[in-house]
């Protein structure tokens, strides 16, 4: 059988607009207005699970989706002590640390994740999801889209720095015995 996974990327809050580091912000009104607006448009037969962070959660609710769990895998990347603080901070007090992470995939910030270790368990999930059938609507963080990306792809690790993932956009993985084919970038409410 195929097995159907939709990546719905949260709805747009303040923090992302500062290009700020997850802060654990809610959505903003113009976010929570845009995932509201799109209610309806993802298929309503599917197992719904989210990322737990505060704005993948109110994107789901928004959206009329009644997510039934948060796996472990799917959490955000963990930034470490630059939590918070927007990218224009961190370039500004850590250009070298910065340079580095964005560079090498196995270099994490201080208290945080790297993108090898990050991608590794959003593969483990993938591929454990891989084996059911039916259709998954999982809303997640970009960099979850972003390393499954590179995952079914086959792009190197360094790519993951390339890939934009654009708020409230759905990008679809199909597939069975280990092989994906992939769908990018279709606004929510374009299903």
């Amino acid at each position: 059988m195929t097995s159907r996974v939709l990546l719905v990327s949260p709805a747009m809050t303040a923090s992302l607009r500062q290009a700020r580091f997850d802060d654990g912000a809610p959505l903003d009104d113009r976010g929570r207005a845009d995932a509201r607006a799109a209610a309806g448009s993802l298929p309503a037969d599917a197992l719904v699970v989210t990322s737990a962070s505060t704005r993948c959660r109110e994107t789901a609710e928004a959206l009329g989706l009644a997510p039934t769990d948060s796996p472990a895998e799917l959490a955000g990347m963990a930034m470490g002590h630059w939590r918070g603080r927007s990218l224009h901070e961190v370039t500004a007090s850590e250009p070298e640390a910065l340079a580095r992470w964005l560079t090498d995939p196995d270099h994490a910030p201080a208290g945080g994740e790297s993108v090898s270790s990050f991608s590794a368990r959003v593969v483990r999930w993938l591929d454990a999801t891989a084996a059911g059938e039916g259709r998954l609507v999982a809303v997640v963080e970009p960099e979850v889209v972003r390393a499954a990306v590179i995952h079914v792809t086959g792009a190197p690790p360094a790519a993951f720095w390339r890939l934009d993932v654009e708020p409230l956009t759905v990008t679809e993985l199909s597939g069975r015995a280990g092989r994906w084919n992939l769908r990018l970038g279709r606004p929510v409410n374009s299903l």
